[in-house]
């Protein structure tokens, strides 16, 4: 049995999912510029969105819709839930980007070692 063959194809969503998590990760963790880090939980969390879209996909199904000739359904919640969080997530960024514009008028810089700096003198 070859490499390849070992690899199950419908699991590459996972695999995206894993990568996008851990780059948003690293994100947040090694940038110190507010704004990036930002960004970095907004990757974060569009993997964990693509992560329940993925699961809520049912191979073959339909919308959930009671007619002739239509035997398997996809489950909708996922879905909803996941518009839900997207609305949230954009509130969330909205208020993250403009707590980033106050302390950028409070202390000057949007760096976090500056900042601490400047905690730190008084």
């Amino acid at each position: 049995m070859q490499y390849h063959e070992m690899i199950n194809p419908g699991l590459y969503n996972y695999w995206i999912v894993i990568f996008l998590m851990m780059i948003g990760f690293y994100i947040v963790i090694a940038r110190g510029n507010l704004v990036k880090k930002l960004v970095g939980l907004n990757i974060f969390q569009t993997s964990v969105f693509v992560l329940y879209i993925s699961m809520g996909k049912v191979v073959g199904g339909t919308a959930p819709i009671f007619g002739e000739g239509f035997e398997v359904f996809s489950n909708p919640l996922p879905h909803v839930l996941i518009l839900t969080a997207i609305v949230v997530g954009v509130a969330t960024t909205a208020l993250g980007l403009s707590l980033v514009v106050r302390i950028r008028e409070a202390y000057g810089t949007i760096e976090e070692e500056d900042i601490h700096a400047q905690e730190e003198d008084f």
